[in-house]
């Protein structure tokens, strides 16, 4: 079972570097690609070769003395340990020790590794619908995906998984603990969480299913105003975004604005956020990577053509908004093609190559950073929105009932002598917005800058 973040992959060219939260669990249905580097592509390593031993050795190289200790460190785990451990259990270890010893985000694949991110190319998986970070031997949720067991419970992001069917997660049985949050579908399991910021145990009582996740949804908000919601970036995001997208338009006339929502959004593959910034953007980079290996130091730009013709965007980010769906909020931001509302992303800014040692084994290694089109990387620091918005929700305020709200409910008031007939004088959008508002803040604020930056345009047009 892979220990990272459920297969944000990205393949660049003949590279497949991996856009991945650190050590998420794959829970949802990712997009991944199971492409692979030509180990030719990476220089052959002064250390993999034992060398006699020398008093003169850089710091870069391995004395006898390091293959001395590593050597006796691995007769006192076979002959001392408490329980019998195979060879190739502790090379495993070893190996598996070495790799996550560099970063979050970089490891070793066995046969199983391989399967699952086999399994992630085709968008499909058994399981709850769920991003899962390792914390402190703790399974923290980044992000339950739309329409699954997780959202339907009422997983938020943020929660904490401390039992699995009544087994309190460690740092010692983590691993174990992961594994049952697959199985097959119909097969039942019990998860204790707590939400943050709470002390409140909740006991939740979940059925696997078959998670097959459509990337993109796409709606009106009220006429002339699209919402897109993208929750995660697979192989057929930007096709799926542009056939929904383009039927919209069709059925509904051109758009004044467009919400983009990539609340939540933990990634996925680089082409997929690629491709899908360059259907907003007419020109310019969109991002661009670099690294020790000529291979890893890229730029992409985009093609003229825009879905929206050039109409206002605003794009909702927050803290579980990572990776891949940081990359297209660094491209619209930078290229002023939209407003980033909300909170800070997530900070995800380095990228992984998957390299194969055999038929059954492979090395998923950071191998680049990425920066957004004004060059800045956002490792470890996210990007930050262009309208801060706190996670708020709102309730409608009480209200007394009122007999008298306008002049038409005085007694022998004069009508309006171009009024028509069966107009409703109270349906002012107020309600409508208030049911929005009540529903998703966040999506209403958005809604209201749209329809603010369209009034604007429309006065310099009268101008």
């Amino acid at each position: 079972m892979r220990r990272s973040f459920r297969g944000q992959i990205a393949l660049l060219t003949s590279l497949p570097l991996l856009l991945a939260l650190p050590f998420a669990q794959a829970q949802t249905a990712p997009a991944a690609d199971t492409s692979v580097a030509s180990p030719a592509d990476i220089p052959a390593s002064t250390g993999t070769t034992a060398a006699p031993a020398s008093t003169s050795s850089s710091p870069d190289q391995v004395d006898l003395d390091d293959i001395r200790n590593f050597s006796r460190v691995y007769e006192v785990v076979k002959q001392a340990y408490v329980e019998k451990v195979d060879d190739k259990t502790l090379m495993k270890a070893a190996i598996t020790g070495m790799l996550s010893g560099l970063d979050p985000h970089s490891e070793y694949l066995d046969k199983d590794g391989l399967a699952q991110l086999n399994e992630d190319t085709t968008g499909q998986y058994s399981g709850l619908g769920i991003e899962v970070l390792q914390d402190d031997g703790a399974l923290r949720i980044v992000s339950p995906i739309d329409d699954t067991p997780a959202s339907r419970a009422g997983i938020q992001a943020g929660d904490t998984i401390v039992k699995i069917d009544g087994t309190v997660i460690n740092s010692e049985n983590i691993d174990d603990m992961y594994a049952k949050l697959r199985g097959k579908p119909g097969s039942k399991i019990d998860l204790t969480i707590v939400h943050a910021k709470s002390d409140k145990l909740i006991d939740l009582h979940l059925v696997r299913e078959t998670i097959a996740v459509s990337s993109v949804k796409v709606r009106e908000l009220e006429p002339g105003y699209a919402y897109i919601r993208i929750s995660q970036f697979q192989d057929d995001t930007a096709g799926d975004l542009d056939k929904k997208l383009g039927e919209l338009i069709k059925k509904n006339g051109p758009q004044k604005g467009a919400v983009l929502d990539l609340r939540n959004n933990p990634g996925g593959l680089l082409t997929a956020a690629v491709a899908v910034s360059d259907d907003f953007l007419d020109s310019g980079i969109i991002v661009s990577t670099r690294g020790r290996l000529q291979d890893s130091n890229m730029s992409f730009n985009a093609h003229p053509g825009d879905l929206l013709n050039g109409a206002s965007m605003v794009v909702l980010t927050n803290n579980g908004t990572a990776s891949a769906a940081e990359i297209v909020s660094g491209a619209l931001k930078d290229n002023h093609r939209a407003l980033l509302m909300g909170q800070r992303t997530f900070g995800k800014g380095v990228v992984q190559t998957v390299l194969p040692l055999d038929a059954d084994h492979a090395v998923k290694i950071t191998t680049a950073r990425y920066y957004t089109p004004n060059g800045t990387s956002i490792q470890a620091e996210g990007i930050k929105p262009d309208i801060a918005l706190a996670d708020l929700t709102v309730k409608k305020a009480d209200s007394p009932a009122s007999l008298i709200s306008s002049e038409s409910d005085l007694p022998n008031h004069l009508a309006n002598e171009n009024a028509t007939t069966g107009d409703d004088i109270n349906n002012d959008g107020s309600a409508d917005d208030a049911k929005l508002a009540t529903g998703d803040y966040a999506l209403s604020q958005a809604l209201n800058v749209l329809k603010g930056i369209a009034l604007g345009h429309a006065t310099s047009s009268r101008r």
